[in-house]
């Protein structure tokens, strides 16, 4: 008999992945799905105990990574579905868990107390009518008061903090952690642009043929023999235009300062 049902969910199984490869019938992979569930069972009690996450979210992930081995399973090159379902199915709950992690870790062994943790600050709770200390919590644990706020600690910063998330700001009143936080980026943005103004207004101040010659070299990125040739100079009168011109930009944005 223990060998029969085996054989016999064997047939059923490839009989269904035959009829769904002909017919793609939602309903005939439903019941590939059923039928193949303890495949799904046997990776997610593998991962449960390494992860936080509960049975039933570690079933559904993995139930979808074996509906797309159902969808990818090709009969003709004579794999058995089992060998090829499992990766699929490993695949999906591991990729899951990544999304999942938060972006800072903390060693297992901290996470495991920090589960205990909720059920024992609750049944302190209960019997102190309070909260309870971290050297109560830490007794219970079995562990130092510094461990246990360690602990406490990095499960708190273990997630990042949204830039959108509200601030009160004792100046401003209700702001949010983005605008309180400094952006060395758009301060350099800031001080270019703000240079810029300062080059504008220093060129205005020059004589205009040696402005022209200073904005085509520099501005218009022009070499300075186009230079020559688009004004009708020499390019030696250009390379002294641009000495001249920079001398008193120079000297002018200093006296800015």
């Amino acid at each position: 008999m223990s060998t029969t049902v085996p054989n016999d969910l064997k047939n059923e199984n490839l009989q269904l992945l035959r009829e769904y490869q002909l017919s793609g019938s939602n309903e005939i992979r439903n019941q590939l799905v059923k039928l193949n569930i303890g495949l799904v069972r046997k990776e997610v009690y593998h991962w449960l105990n390494q992860c936080g996450e509960s049975y039933d979210d570690l079933l559904q992930v993995g139930c979808i990574g074996l509906i797309r081995a159902i969808e990818r399973f090709d009969m003709s090159k004579g794999h058995a579905f089992s060998s090829f379902a499992i990766p699929y199915i490993r695949g999906e709950i591991q990729h899951y868990l990544r999304d999942k992690s938060p972006s800072v870790r903390f060693p297992r062994h901290w996470q495991s107390l920090e589960r205990k943790s909720v059920a024992a600050i609750k049944d302190l709770q209960v019997q102190f009518n309070r909260k309870p200390t971290d050297a109560e919590v830490a007794a219970v644990l079995e562990v130092s008061v510094e461990e246990w706020q360690e602990i406490k600690l990095a499960h708190l910063n273990r997630s990042p903090l949204s830039l959108d998330a509200p601030m009160q700001d004792e100046d401003e009143g209700a702001t949010c952690l983005g605008e309180l936080v400094p952006d060395t980026k758009y301060r350099s943005f800031q001080l270019a642009q703000e240079d810029q103004i300062r080059v504008q207004q220093a060129l205005a101040m020059l004589e205009q043929r040696t402005r022209e010659i200073l904005e085509f070299v520099f501005l218009y990125d022009l070499t300075q023999k186009e230079t020559a040739e688009r004004l009708g100079i020499s390019a030696v009168t250009v390379s002294r235009r641009v000495k001249k011109g920079l001398d008193l930009l120079k000297e002018i944005m200093t006296k800015q300062l």
